[in-house]
Formats: structure tokens, sequence, C-alpha cells
């Protein structure tokens, strides 16, 4: 189920719906009343696993990284 931003043409507030549908938009601004909020375009987050160096699973040989330091860690 989307989460929507929508902003309030004559207060200027932005709030969120979780719609379900599409009669789950919103009609009217729930601060101050105002008709026909707009939908906008919303900012998202997002985070990629990190992979794991190959040194901590022991994939690596003993002592095969330059000057004993490892250059995946």
């Amino acid at each position: 189920m989307p989460i929507h931003e929508y902003q309030c043409g004559k207060c200027g507030r932005t709030f969120e719906v979780l719609l379900r549908s599409r009669a789950d938009s919103p009609k009217q601004c729930p601060k101050c009343g105002a008709p026909g909020p707009e939908k906008i375009f919303s900012v998202f987050s997002a985070t990629a696993a990190k992979k794991e160096a190959p040194c901590a699973s022991g994939a690596c040989a003993p002592h095969k990284c330059a000057g004993g330091a490892c250059p995946f860690g």
C-alpha cells in the first residue's frame, strides 16, 4: 500500500496519506479544510547491503594482502 504526499494550496501544509484504493485520496486539507489538496512528488530513501570483504570470510590466502593490510576492509 503506497503512501502519497499531498500539499494544500491554501495553507501550504504537506501531509501523507496511506492509499488502499483511489477512494482513500484526500478530499480536503486536514489542517484548514480547504478542498482539493494536490499530490506532490516524494523523496525516498534506499540502502544497499554492504558486501563482506573476502578477507572477513576467510577467502583470502594468509599474507597475500599488500603491506599486510586488507584492501577490502
